[in-house]
Parts: C-alpha cells; structure tokens; sequence
C-alpha cells in the first residue's frame, strides 16, 4: 500500500466540519490546521480544504479517487437534494442552510452495525474512544506520516474477544451485545451480503432487529449511515425529538411524543429523502 493524494474542486456540499461532526461517524478526528484524518475500511485518509479545493492525502488500499468517489458519495445531487428538501418549509430550510456541507458518508455495514451498538446510551467521545481501543486491540496497523493507525477489526478478528476482553475496553452492558451479534454475523445467522442486496427497508429493518443490541434507533442509524443507504428512515434521538416537537408537534412535554407519531410525519413530509433530512435538522439543533 502506497501514498496516494487525490484533488477535486471545492463543492458546496462538502464542508468538513459538518460531514465528520453531524454523528454519523466516529473514526474521523479534527487536526489543529482544521483538516481531519480518518481510518475506514483499509484506508487512512487526511481531508483538507485549501481555497476552492478538497485534498485527500494518504494510504488507500485501492485507486484513491475511486475509493473518495465511492465514501463520500460524490455521485449523489446533494445539491438537488437541498433544493428540493428546502421547499417543504421554513425549518427544514434554515436547518439545510445551516448544516449545508452535509453529505452522508458510504461506511462500512459491519463497522457500523458494531459502531452503533456501542453508540446506545453513550456520549461521542467515549464511543470514539471505545472505538480506538477496539482497533488498536484487534484491528490491523498503518503506518503513515510517522504514525500509527488500526483498522477497524473484521468479524473473524472481533471474534477472539471474550465478553470479557470487551469489558476490559470498557464497553460496559453493550459486551454481550457485541460479542453476540459477532458470533451471529460469524456463523452467518445474519448474512450481511444478502442484507447488502435487499432493496426493501422493511425487510432490513427487521433483519438488523435479530441482532443482540439492535433497536429502532440504532438499526435505522446503520440503514442511513453504511452502504445500504436506506434514505427513508428517519433515526429518532433525544435531539431529533425536541426539534421535531419544538418546529411541529408543540406537546408540553416532548418525553410523551411517540417515536411512530415522528416516524408517521417525517414519512409524509420528506418521503424518501427522510434520513438526509433528519441529519439537517439534528445537527442545526445540536449545534445552533
């Protein structure tokens, strides 16, 4: 594996801060010059953005521009996407103009379904960090720019943790789910190259929900946030809660908003581009 570097003009749905810091990914970390390096699949990757270009520097396993292509999902028309996400209403358009930069990452579906399972109930910088552990443990070495990097481990690596080993990581009640749902996808209880190939999110969803430590939230969040791509769901957390109950719902008491009730108006507003607008209104009402 060799140094590439990749140069692309600058677009104006690709800002760094807001594609690494809306939630979706754990593995990207912000450098004192404001660019960010990041480890996914067998790469390690520094993103800058110098005048009206992006620079992608690194080690990548295979051709770098293909491999950037494909992550950062530059085939889609986010720009499209804004336009016609912006004439729904006047939240959803302040949201978009806020967090303009988003662009939903292309994430590897095993790291993902265990990145988020380690997500439940857990803050940002302790799952990164839980994250890294987990890599540096069991995970490959890079070597780059006089650092070292880990990938993420397979399933047959992950598969020589104990639920022990895992607590030692300080995964806390989310061991067992992680080591379960490994020995699963091991033993092909869940096939994850079928799950690749179905088109029908229903049917994802449910299959996702066998997995120890999969729920609702974490099985929508690994439909959006990997390869499958299932736009039309719509993750609901503590934030997407009150955004929603603040800009529509107006309940006293936003605990008693039901996730269906979100689910049901999302589904309605936004159609099949509920995930891209969840991502929208979850980072401008986190960061805003």
């Amino acid at each position: 594996m060799t140094e590439q570097i990749y140069k692309m003009e600058k677009m104006n749905a690709f800002e760094l801060e807001h594609i690494f810091e809306c939630g979706q990914c754990f593995r990207w970390n912000r450098q004192q010059d404001g660019s960010y390096i990041g480890v996914f699949r067998n790469n390690v990757l520094n993103v800058k953005i110098d005048g009206n270009f992006i620079i992608f520097q690194g080690m990548c396993e295979n051709d770098i521009e293909e491999t950037v292509i494909d992550y950062f999902d530059l085939k889609r028309d986010y720009e499209n996407i804004k336009k016609s996400l912006s004439q729904i209403d006047e939240p959803l358009k302040i949201s978009i103009e806020y967090g303009s930069g988003i662009r939903l990452l292309n994430q590897d579906l095993w790291e993902t379904i265990i990145s988020f399972i380690i997500s439940a109930n857990n803050n940002i910088p302790r799952i990164k960090g839980i994250i890294e552990r987990l890599s540096k443990q069991y995970g490959k070495p890079i070597k780059w720019n006089g650092n070292t990097y880990y990938t993420f481990p397979t399933t047959e690596e992950l598969s020589k943790a104990s639920v022990e080993d895992l607590k030692k990581l300080g995964l806390g009640f989310r061991d067992k789910r992680v080591y379960e749902t490994t020995k699963m996808i091991l033993n092909n209880d869940v096939d994850l190259n079928k799950l690749s190939k179905e088109s029908k999110t229903e049917v994802i969803r449910d299959t996702l929900l066998i997995l120890p430590g999969v729920g609702p939230k974490v099985a929508d969040c690994i439909m959006l946030f990997s390869t499958l791509k299932c736009l039309d769901v719509f993750p609901v957390d503590v934030w997407v809660r009150r955004v929603m109950n603040e800009l529509y719902f107006k309940l006293p008491d936003e605990n008693k908003l039901k996730r269906a009730q979100i689910e049901k108006l999302a589904s309605e507003k936004y159609g099949n581009l509920a995930g891209i607008a969840q991502q929208y209104l979850f980072y401008w009402k986190r960061e805003a």
